[in-house]
């Protein structure tokens, strides 16, 4: 019976980052400005993922990180699958870190976050260049990376507080060996 409800709420949770990351992918399609805009704000779609990935893995399936993000990269007009193979890296490193995070304080999560998400953005920066790929200036891209780390606790909060998300426990019915 437990093990029944703890499916049925990793399930609801899946389905619950799916549409938010829908939802964030058809946000920044909508034209709130016609001009460029000289900042760059956070990619909410990427602190999501690293915020999910860090805290409940088992409720961002890999399989729904990559085809999220490669609709991402193909809607917004992306390196097609380079954000997406990039995200699904990150998304298992953080895998395992999680079982070491969850006893973590804050501090050391949001660090954790931290340096993943330079790592996503050197990564990025790294095969565009290589592939002579066009990509944003890089004040903007150091701009859009320090919004990513000031937003991580917004995030945090928010799916705490509005969805209950939190992280495992040590006696938790789900299992993080099995998560893909």
């Amino acid at each position: 019976m437990a093990d029944h409800i703890a499916s049925g709420r990793r399930w609801r949770m899946r389905i619950a980052y799916l549409l938010i990351a829908l939802g964030v992918v058809y946000l920044q399609l909508l034209p709130f400005q016609t001009m460029p805009r000289g900042w760059a704000g956070p990619d909410l779609l990427v602190v999501l993922t690293v915020a999910w990935a860090t805290r409940r893995p088992e409720y961002v399936p890999v399989l729904a990180v990559g085809v999220v993000f490669l609709l991402a990269d193909l809607i917004l007009l992306r390196a097609p699958g380079l954000l997406a193979a990039i995200m699904v890296i990150a998304r298992q490193t953080l895998r395992r870190q999680s079982l070491i995070l969850r006893d973590a304080p804050f501090p050391t999560e949001w660090a954790t976050a931290a340096a993943t998400l330079v790592a996503i953005m050197l990564a990025e920066r790294l095969a565009l260049t290589i592939f002579l790929v066009d990509r944003a200036p890089l004040g903007l891209s150091v701009m859009q990376l320090f919004m990513n780390i000031l937003f991580y606790p917004l995030v945090v909060m928010a799916s705490h507080l509005i969805l209950g998300l939190r992280k495992s426990a040590p006696g938790d019915d789900d299992t993080l060996a099995g998560a893909t």
